[in-house]
Order: structure tokens, then sequence, then C-alpha cells
């Protein structure tokens, strides 16, 4: 997920002189790790999405566990780069991956990862969800998902959609969406979704899966026209567009969310003093309020069962639409 310049400014501003004073002694001793800074690895680089939420809600647990958590990001290679450091870290909760929806796709895209994705960690939390959006370019034909689904199966082939990159989220999100409507589109992938997204705001490609966060100001100014959002229920940024369910494609639903991870062998104690210090983050009611203004709402339910099950649903999309990494 990357923000816009605009929207990346809106989402840190805030947090901006709380997270400049995370070098400063904690206001009480914390007892995890011998109460030395604890290490959000971040697994994209700054300016993104995971990157946003670590810098928006590391003030937030270092005021929970009374010690310095401090914000790292070691990006490339689909976040691989990021988890694996953190496999191999000792598991006394100084170290933690903070990584995003890629990481349940990974093991289903890469021949051989360099740590197992079930073994090597211990989920601490899912942090916020936010959904995809269907959008076009004004110009298009095609006025709903319905005229969509009627275009393309009246043409096999002939709708294209751009993505950021074979096996990226945009792609992934366009193949289910051909799987679950039985429509066959044309992917379009680019080296990034800033070159897709105008691409597809400049009319050279129809369609594109973007994330709500980064489209938000473009659909507002009426320079791209939104379809469908892919949350189960409706988008509190984007009320009046149907979720893809009630546009014409039952059992969709696509979101870009971030896990927080730990290596394995934690001892439960110090996994759940974390946890309940991420819960206690997301429940500020300023990060409540930022993560909303942007499409988003905070996951509540497992996150090991949750993580579970986006792995298997990737595993089965790859597989069958046969995606591979470029």
């Amino acid at each position: 997920m990357r923000f816009s310049p605009a929207t990346r400014r809106q989402f840190l501003a805030a947090s901006a002189a709380s997270a400049a004073g995370l070098a400063l002694p904690a206001r009480a001793a914390g007892d995890i790790a011998g109460g030395k800074p604890i290490t959000l690895v971040v697994s994209y680089p700054a300016g993104g999405g995971a990157d946003a939420m670590a810098r928006l809600i590391a003030p937030k647990m270092a005021e929970a566990l009374g010690q310095p958590v401090i914000v790292d990001n070691k990006p490339g290679a689909s976040g691989t780069i990021a988890a694996l450091q953190v496999a191999r870290a000792t598991p006394d909760g100084a170290t933690l991956l903070l990584d995003a929806s890629s990481f349940a796709v990974n093991p289903a895209l890469f021949q051989k990862l360099p740590y197992d994705s079930d073994k090597a960690f211990v989920p601490i939390a899912v942090l916020a969800q936010f959904p995809n959006v269907l959008v076009c370019t004004p110009g298009f034909e095609a006025k709903t998902v319905a005229d969509v689904l009627k275009l393309a199966r009246a043409k096999p082939g002939s709708l294209a959609y751009a993505s950021s990159g074979n096996g990226s989220a945009q792609h992934l999100a366009g193949a289910l969406f051909e799987q679950l409507a039985k429509v066959e589109l044309t992917h379009v992938p680019y080296r990034g979704g800033g070159p897709a997204l105008n691409d597809v705001i400049g009319g050279q490609v129809p369609l594109f899966f973007a994330n709500v966060a980064s489209s938000l100001g473009q659909i507002q100014s009426g320079r791209l026209r939104p379809l469908a959002v892919t949350a189960a229920t409706r988008c509190r940024a984007l009320p009046e567009v149907p979720t893809m369910a009630q546009a014409g494609v039952p059992g969709y639903e696509v979101l870009e969310w971030n896990p927080i991870l730990a290596p394995a062998g934690m001892a439960p104690a110090v996994r759940d003093k974390l946890a309940a210090a991420v819960a206690r983050a997301m429940a500020d009611a300023e990060v409540l309020g930022r993560i909303r203004a942007l499409g988003g709402e905070v996951f509540t339910g497992d996150p090991a069962r949750f993580l579970a099950a986006q792995q298997a649903l990737w595993a089965r999309v790859v597989k069958e639409r046969g995606i591979t990494r470029e």
C-alpha cells in the first residue's frame, strides 16, 4: 500500500512529535527484554502503509509498555529480508516484525523462502484492515461492476486491469475477481503502483484495484470513478460505493492488513504483554480516528486463525491462476 504525499502527511503529522521523542527514557521501566528498546522491523520502505502504521502505533506501544519502541525499515524481496532478520532474532520481545498482507502470499509465490512461515514466527496481532476499491477512468464505458462483467463476458480478455507487478496485491485482487466472477481479464503489470495508477487516470488501462487510502484523493477530485469496494461491508470513507458482493460478485473480499509477529519460542507471558500493548495502542482515539479516515477498520479477530485462512486463500488463488513472481 503506497500513500500519496498528501495522504502520507495527513497520516503521520499528528504523531511526528511523539515519534521524534521515542529515544527519550520511558516514563516507567519496562520488563520486556530487560527494558531495552523494542524494535519494530518494518518490511517495506518509509512512506508506505506499513511504515505509516508502524510510526503511528510505536509511541502508543511505548506508553503502554513503559519502554522505547523504535521503527527500523528493512525493505526488499517482498518483505522476506525483514522477516528473515526477525526469524533469526532472540525471542525475548526486543525484535518484532511489522509486515503487510504479502506475508500470507509469499509462501505460495516463492518456491523456497529462507524461513518457515508457519514455524518461525508467533503472531502478536493483526492491526487494521484496509479495503481496496475497483476504480476506472471517468470516461470508461462501464458504469457499474455489472457493466464490467457484461463487457468481459462478451469479449473474454478484452478488458485490462493494471497492477504494481506480478504477484502484487492488485494482481491478486484481480485474479480473485476473475475466479469468482468467472471472467477473463488481461493483467497489465507495472513497476510500481504509482505508474499503474497514473495510466488508469490517463485512460491507458481501464481498471485498477486501488487501495482506498492511496486513491481517495483522486476519487474525490473526480479523476477516478469507484465501482465497488473489496470489503465485506461498505467503507466509511466511501459510503456510497457498494461492496463487491452487493455489486454482483458474492464471496469476494480482499483486504490489505499489517500483522505484528515475533520470533518463535517467545514465552507466552511476553507475547500476551505485547499483544495487550498493541490492543491498547489500536484503541487509542487518535489512532482509531486516523485509520477510519483512510477507510480502514481495526482488526478484532484471532490473528493466528486469520493468518492461516489468508495463507490458504492465496495459496489456492496463486496455484489455480498460475501466478508467478516477475
